[in-house]
């Protein structure tokens, strides 16, 4: 991008743009003016006159450029369009052709400060759609409201957010139930219903009774602080294509100067009737529609553009090479629970051994009361007993359960390999019950077992099918036992499914997949699906609001749970490199076609510059095209 420019745009963008682009409005009037006396009124100037006025316009519009050509140039760096622009247009002076050498300079900047503009709208547009925070909240001090700014509240204290209002802090829910809009967070706008004690974050809009939140993070710190920080972080990360463009634009430029050097010179030996100033005339031209401003502003902002619309769509991209990297997936591979499933656990079935459920349920809560597992709240929201338990050692067996001492005996709630592990036998036939179980061991002992059913999210199935019309393979792998995980995929149409698995065997099986040449994407929202989500070529972490390990891991975060985000993701990833390619092919093509006409001497110096100009102008509004799709 040119470095002139955008070093400016941090100053003047809250000035007016005919402000902050006065001298290059005086000089395309100063040029608009001489051309009309000289064609219109065929009005010719004394030598002097007319080199004084080209010459302050020339300055006005081209001193930028001319400064950073010697800047460049003193570090030893020539091959950049600066120092081309700059060639070009003083050896339009030295032949008399004033005119058009300034013509050349205030279109490239004319060209310029739409590119410019259309970079930082992007930006602007992306921060935008993100950056709701509000700039004051109420806080309850000394029984008294308060209005602060959200950066000066404490950990702990109480805001109370009225009906129509966003929430400036994340905290957690004091009154007995609200209703918020999520829709800046997760792309959704139907209304969450959130119950005392859950989790509430900055940005959604309470929608109907006064509610009251305690503070559980600071302003910096919260979900949408750290979501908008993903995005602006995502910019500076380049895809492949402008990697290659960059790196292309800097064998590029060279060529090109050495390609006008030889139009300039091989004719002297092939030409009879050689002439200098003709000669040296097509060589400028070739050096003024060769400049590649439109391939090095329009491919960035075709990338802005698509982490644009993700975010509109509740999609956050952590940059431009992921949504390169995601066009190229062939494989998606899903966890179960929370990304097809709903993540939603009831407790089913109770079979104690001893008959006695309220004694298994007892020991049941008490172990499970220590886990965040979904399955593990269900069972202790579903027991009410009261009984008193002196609960010590708890641990977790990664992939397998829970372990405790409780009212000194020795328990362990989980799966079958659990039991396995410590050398529990449990009866056979309940490896066959198709819902996911827990099973119970007190001293050694196997004790009974909980059964708990999820539901498929309501989109799924629909999700998994269009998946396969489009050529993509689907696995689904869990930690869930092997009946319950198969039934799901059996019920979703999901090509192959994996059950019993720990996180190693996860990342195993994604490792697997990219040995046999497949481009992987995984989705997964548990913090056991952090080594996986690295792993895969492209990591998708499912539910914005979920777990923050997997969250910072992901290079795709979908702020809801809901797989045909999946699917959007993946369309966004090809409208955005469809249009960056049409955006290269088109700048490519009419350079080289006027490159010819130029070297021909069918080209002058006006229409190399409109069409350099035209062609930035083209790319630019093709580019913009992405903010305005609909997904």
């Amino acid at each position: 991008m040119c470095e002139h420019n955008h070093e400016h745009s941090h100053t003047e963008k809250e000035i007016p743009w005919w402000v902050s682009q006065r001298k290059l409005l005086i000089a395309l009037l100063l040029l608009i003016t001489l051309l009309i006396l000289k064609y219109a009124f065929k009005v010719t100037l004394p030598f002097f006159v007319s080199l004084l006025l080209n010459s302050a316009a020339y300055l006005l519009a081209g001193l930028p450029v001319l400064h950073m050509a010697f800047r460049k140039a003193k570090r030893g760096d020539f091959f950049n369009e600066f120092f081309l622009m700059s060639i070009a247009t003083i050896g339009a002076f030295a032949i008399g052709e004033f005119e058009e050498g300034v013509a050349v300079m205030v279109f490239y900047q004319i060209g310029e400060w739409f590119q410019d503009t259309a970079v930082n709208n992007a930006k602007k547009s992306i921060k935008s759609l993100l950056d709701i925070r509000p700039d004051k909240v109420t806080v309850l001090r000394d029984g008294k409201q308060v209005a602060v700014d959200p950066k000066t509240v404490a950990l702990g204290e109480v805001i109370i957010v009225k009906a129509g209002e966003k929430v400036g802090l994340d905290g957690k829910l004091i009154n007995e139930r609200a209703a918020f809009n999520t829709a800046a967070l997760t792309g959704e706008s139907k209304p969450d219903t959130k119950y005392q004690g859950d989790a509430v974050f900055a940005g959604m809009i309470n929608l109907e009774t006064v509610s009251e939140i305690s503070v559980s993070s600071s302003f910096q710190d919260s979900k949408l602080s750290k979501i908008l920080e993903m995005v602006q972080d995502a910019t500076a990360r380049k895809s492949k294509t402008q990697l290659f463009i960059s790196k292309f634009a800097k064998v590029y430029v060279p060529i090109i100067f050495a390609l006008a050097v030889l139009v300039l010179i091989v004719p002297i030996f092939i030409v009879s009737d050689y002439s200098f100033r003709e000669w040296f005339y097509r060589s400028l031209v070739f050096l003024v529609i060769s400049c590649p401003c439109a391939l090095v502003v329009s491919i960035p902002l075709g990338y802005f553009g698509g982490i644009g619309l993700a975010s509109r769509n509740g999609i956050l991209f952590k940059g431009g090479n992921f949504l390169d990297a995601i066009t190229a997936v062939d494989t998606i591979v899903m966890d179960k629970t929370g990304t097809l499933t709903e993540g939603v656990f009831e407790v089913k079935e109770v079979s104690a051994v001893n008959g006695n459920l309220a004694e298994l349920l007892d020991y049941a809560k008490a172990i499970e009361s220590n886990s965040t597992h979904p399955i593990a709240k269900a069972i202790a929201s579903y027991h009410q007993g009261d009984a008193t338990f002196n609960t010590n050692g708890i641990a977790e067996v990664a992939g397998h359960g829970l372990k405790a001492t409780i009212n000194d005996k020795f328990v362990l709630a989980g799966n079958n390999k659990l039991l396995d592990k410590f050398g529990i036998s449990y009866p056979e036939e309940i490896k066959q019950i198709v819902h996911s179980i827990v099973l119970i061991a007190i001293d050694n002992r196997y004790a009974g077992y909980i059964t708990v059913a999820d539901r498929n999210k309501p989109d799924a199935k629909a999700v998994i099918s269009a998946m396969r019309a489009q050529g993509l393979y689907t696995i689904m792998l869990s930690g869930d036992k092997k009946a319950v995980v198969d039934n799901v995929a059996s019920e979703l149409g999901i090509d192959k499914a994996y059950g019993d698995l720990l996180p190693e065997d996860k990342v195993s099986h994604v490792q697997k997949l990219i040995d046999e040449g497949r481009n992987v994407a995984f989705a997964g929202d548990g913090v056991n699906d952090a080594p996986v989500v690295a792993l895969a070529q492209v990591g998708i972490a499912m539910g914005g609001l979920g777990a923050d390990a997997t969250i910072e891991t992901a290079d795709v975060v979908i702020q809801n749970d809901e797989p045909h985000k999946i699917l959007s993701a993946i369309k966004i990833g090809k409208i955005t490199r469809h249009i960056v390619w049409q955006n290269v092919i088109l700048a490519m093509g009419i350079k080289v076609i006027v490159l010819i006409l130029g070297a021909g001497g069918v080209a002058t110096l006006w229409e190399a510059v409109i069409a350099d100009v035209g062609v930035a102008l083209l790319a630019i509004l093709n580019a913009i095209r992405i903010q305005n799709k609909t997904i």
